[in-house]
């Protein structure tokens, strides 16, 4: 076997592991609005199970409805009513010889009043989490003994299910791990002050379950390495606390890292490598006997493998990874890697969370949508399908058309495949995105499509064709205003830039826009030696770029010295500068400017259409085409489309 470590039993307790997957939790808000397992649910841990985890560890579970409450619609274990549901979801992972934890969270200081009824938020210490902006109140001593029995009682519902163990979340910021940490416990009374009184409220948690379930029912400890924020817990700290975890009875730690406050070290965007935090996991390891699982930004099967192999950890927690590719444990044992579609870590996922819908997922439109995408119809009957463009949203049209027994021809005008994904691989950093066309274009070609670049087919080149369907992928174009000086030489688009049809250097650049698009190719530029400023005419920079996405690049923009004006508007261009305009005041400056860099947004390209709706009785226009958008929008338009095709 290839991957002879990733698929070696293990234990955890007295529990046998079919092999070393783990899917580590990971919100999801797909339970019902009572917090029973829902049949979405279901069908979406169940799906991972059939692709080969060996153990699912559910989203962060609730456990207080008072003031636990993490997202609206979270999988609870609160009250004796869920066991059955809870049940459902357990046979559904034993069947496929897979096993499941059950993780216990509470919010703590990390939630919002708005989710518990408008109540104050609370935690061991009246201390603000800066990125909720909520005072907390602290907890008294009676209800910390009673958040004691609760964990208990989820612990035991667990049991009821035949749920196989659970996991406490002491990471990320939670209620467990601010008792923990130092920076967010400054008690005075037992449950706080020195280590021992911090690591109080965990130790009753844990011996309470051991009494009530057993010795024998596995529990796993969710703990950062490092909270990655100043006064909080280090790693020398959290090596102290697993040795005593282990001291008292846990079966199992998982390693993490990060809070709220250091979130970019939870959930890493996309230039986060492989394994940049494996130390963490290692230095753990070593200090104690029980099995560690880390999740290290693992997305392909060979780094598992070495993971394991060099003794870094004992289970690998995937993640992101099987949000993406369902089997991507199956696919890795049956030596199928290049089918496996990656996580490009693009925080898609946690965006969608964090705005209050469910977990959804840009390179994969089945996650959490199991049972609405239950089977792709073989309807094809070998008609003929064409797809025009070859970016993401036609790629996935083409494989979805494919995989429904159509036969496929994709025109591309260019050379290569991948759109305006294939430019944006382009800026430093940005790899994953050429691992997800890689993907794609694997994918397709493996089905039989037949893939036609440097080719724009007419209409007549169509008509002789005679398709059954024809799917319109053409993508979007600049949007290019109408100023003084626009058309100027030394004026371009970011399509110029990012396909090299200049090239720039010791020059002093103007990119006018501070969307992501427009920070990713002033990092571009600035990495090749010039002096970049970003105008944009909102308040700030960035536009609605999610947080994390945003902090990455522009933490690195700031290192290269891009310097950044807001408020600002382009009124006109000549030869060496730029005339801008205060949106404050009116007041109207220059500034040096040999290039000019436009990043004002796209608009999409449609010119075929009408003529292709007039000679063709079914056109679907997908991706940006369809509305410009983001990888997610072209993947899911794309698939869609294409997998209601009759």
């Amino acid at each position: 076997m290839k991957y002879e470590n990733l698929f070696k039993k293990g234990k955890i307790g007295k529990l046998e592991i079919k092999n070393r997957i783990v899917m580590p939790a990971m919100g999801t808000s797909l339970a019902t609005s009572t917090g029973e397992a829902s049949d979405e649910i279901i069908k979406y841990y169940e799906e991972r199970a059939k692709g080969g985890c060996g153990l699912i560890i559910t989203e962060i579970t609730r456990i207080d409805n008072e003031t636990g409450i993490g997202t609206p619609n979270q999988l609870c274990a609160t009250d004796a009513y869920q066991v059955p549901r809870l049940e459902k979801l357990a046979r559904a992972i034993h069947r496929h010889d897979s096993k499941i934890f059950l993780q216990l969270h509470h919010p703590g200081r990390q939630s919002h009043g708005e989710l518990i009824g408008g109540k104050q938020i609370v935690a061991p210490s009246s201390i603000t989490c800066k990125t909720i902006g909520e005072e907390p109140r602290e907890l008294t001593i009676k209800e910390v003994a009673e958040l004691v029995k609760k964990f208990i009682k989820g612990a035991k519902i667990a049991q009821m299910s035949g749920i196989d163990g659970v996991e406490l979340h002491a990471a990320h910021g939670y209620l467990i791990g601010q008792f923990i940490s130092p920076l967010t416990n400054i008690r005075t009374d037992k449950y706080g002050g020195d280590f021992k009184r911090r690591m109080n409220f965990i130790t009753e948690i844990i011996l309470g379950i051991k009494r009530v379930c057993g010795k024998d029912f596995p529990i796993s400890v969710r703990i950062d390495g490092d909270e990655f924020v100043e006064g909080g817990l280090t790693l020398e700290e959290s090596v102290k606390a697993c040795v005593y975890l282990e001291s008292i009875g846990v079966d199992a730690i998982n390693v993490s890292s990060g809070t709220y406050e250091s979130g970019v070290t939870i959930i890493e965007p996309i230039s986060y490598p492989q394994g940049w935090k494996r130390h963490l996991a290692q230095t753990i390891k070593d200090s104690i006997n029980i099995p560690v699982i880390a999740c290290d930004v693992i997305r392909k099967p060979d780094f598992a493998e070495k993971l394991i192999e060099e003794r870094n950890v004992d289970f690998v927690a995937i993640g992101r990874g099987l949000l993406a590719d369902a089997e991507w444990g199956k696919k890795a044992k049956e030596r199928r890697e290049k089918e496996i579609r990656p996580c490009i870590s693009c925080l898609y996922c946690i965006e969608q969370l964090s705005k209050g819908s469910c977990t959804k997922c840009a390179v994969n439109p089945r996650m959490g949508r199991e049972l609405e995408y239950n089977k792709i119809e073989k309807n094809g009957e070998g008609r003929l399908v064409v797809v025009i463009g070859g970016g993401p949203a036609g790629m996935e049209a083409a494989r979805i058309s494919a995989l429904k027994g159509f036969k496929v021809i994709l025109f591309e005008k260019k050379d290569v495949l991948g759109g305006s994904v294939y430019l944006g691989s382009k800026p430093p950093l940005k790899e994953k995105l050429n691992w997800l066309l890689d993907n794609m274009e694997y994918q397709i070609k493996e089905l039989g499509v037949e893939i036609r670049l440097n080719t724009s087919p007419t209409i007549k080149d169509l008509e002789e064709l005679n398709p059954y369907a024809v799917f319109l992928a053409t993508g979007a174009e600049s949007i290019v205003p109408n100023i003084p000086g626009i058309n100027k030489e030394n004026v371009y688009t970011v399509i110029d830039v990012l396909e090299e049809k200049i090239k720039i250097s010791n020059s002093n650049v103007v990119v006018i826009g501070s969307g992501l698009t427009g920070l990713e190719t002033a990092e571009y530029i600035a990495d090749k030696g010039n002096k970049v400023t970003v105008i944009e005419m909102l308040d700030k920079i960035g536009g609605d770029a999610y947080a994390s996405n945003l902090y990455d690049v522009t933490s690195r923009l700031k290192k290269y010295g891009v310097e950044f004006l807001t408020s600002t508007k382009l009124i006109g261009i000549e030869d060496e500068n730029i005339k801008v305009e205060s949106t404050i005041n009116g007041e109207v400056s220059t500034i040096k400017a040999d290039n000019v860099i436009l990043s004002l947004g796209v608009r999409s390209r449609r010119e075929l259409l009408d003529e292709l709706e007039e000679h063709f009785s079914i056109v679907k226009v997908v991706g940006d085409t369809y509305k410009p958008g983001r990888i997610a929008n072209a993947i899911h338009t794309g698939f869609e489309k294409a997998y209601v095709l009759e």
